[in-house]
């Protein structure tokens, strides 16, 4: 007897980590809707679905890919609507769903799906308006998962989270080196990790700085994170250190990128002013960080910069990204542009 997927669930598999703790333990949607702008979670959900709940054989007649462009919704019914050949279920996934017409002609089908299909649909860069009938006939049945890009912030949490299966730890700062450098594109992100599980010499589980160095092309000396930090302390001198590098290395130190960092800085810093509390536990909260610790750098730079400057600095960094696309600009390099911003950001 197949197991009530609702009375199970309690309608609460609306997480990544829900969804997947529920399909290791064979407990299965009848319909998943995945949708979002961050590919990584609609990724990894389809393909742990298409390569573990039938076997390799049951896979030959049992298992369907379609994809949006290709087909059309009565298609995708009707694959739906077969029976399974000498398996339990069947799996039908939906590749490049945003690209089917006529979504909203699916609610026949949900009014009584399929017990031995796993309808599973992957829609990205966008989502389906919650707020239409479709949507909420979805999540009746089955599950309607949003996978929404990561902030900034939450970047060290994921990579955190991301190694601890693999029973590595990450150096706090090598984390950010990390963050920095490859941002919130996730897919390429655990492609980064794997490369540094990898190459970890035998018997050491922690990342650091110097593998990073060694293996990504990060200088742990000179890099965003160590740059935002100089700026933190008032440390003039590493400060101008690092642009120099930067001057003398641009192709591993685009500006865009470095503008980029200063940006979610000291806006997250001006927002810091405004927590009610203004201690590790009440700035991480107001900002959104997945651990207190984060909090340090901005309770350290409220002691160091008034909230009128960092608005002036915000309006600086802004400014450097105009010229720096050659508006009101026909002459200065980009690190002249960088070495003008840092002295403005220290006196």
């Amino acid at each position: 007897m197949k197991p009530d997927y609702k009375r199970d669930m309690q309608k609460e598999a609306n997480t990544y980590e829900e969804i997947v703790r529920n399909l290791k333990n064979r407990i299965f949607a009848p319909v998943y809707f995945l949708m979002g702008e961050e590919d990584y979670y609609i990724d990894r959900i389809s393909d742990y679905i298409l390569n573990t709940v039938l076997t390799e054989t049951e896979r030959e007649f049992n298992q369907t890919v379609l994809f949006g462009m290709d087909t059309d919704i009565n298609a995708v019914i009707n694959a739906a609507r077969r029976y399974p050949m000498m398996s339990e279920y069947q799996v039908v996934v939906v590749k490049e769903a945003q690209n089917l017409r006529n979504l909203e002609n699916l609610s026949h089908y949900l009014q009584k799906p399929m017990p031995t299909t796993i309808l599973v649909f992957c829609h990205k860069h966008g989502s389906v308006d919650r707020r239409k009938k479709i949507a909420a006939e979805i999540e009746k049945v089955g599950v309607l998962f949003e996978s929404k890009k990561l902030k900034e912030s939450q970047l060290p949490g994921f990579i955190s989270s991301y190694l601890k299966p693999k029973k590595v730890d990450i150096d706090p700062k090598a984390s950010e080196m990390l963050a920095e450098f490859v941002g919130t594109d996730l897919s390429r992100m655990t492609g980064e990790l794997e490369k540094l599980v990898i190459t970890l010499p035998p018997g050491q589980k922690r990342i650091t700085p110097e593998q990073i160095e060694k293996n990504i092309g990060i200088s742990k000396d000179y890099n965003n994170f160590e740059l935002r930090n100089a700026l933190i302390e008032k440390d003039v001198l590493k400060a101008n250190v690092i642009v120099k590098y930067f001057e003398d290395n641009p192709k591993n130190n685009p500006l865009q990128v470095t503008l980029a960092v200063l940006f979610n800085f000291y806006s997250n810093l001006m927002l810091a002013y405004y927590a009610p509390q203004k201690n590790e536990q009440g700035v991480a909260a107001q900002l959104g960080l997945r651990t207190q610790w984060q909090a340090k750098d901005y309770i350290n730079a409220m002691h160091r910069y008034t909230g009128t400057k960092v608005m002036q600095i915000i309006h600086a960094i802004r400014n450097c990204d105009a010229q720096s696309k050659g508006i009101s600009n026909s002459s200065i390099s980009d690190g002249e542009l960088l070495r003008e911003l840092v002295y403005f950001i220290l006196h």
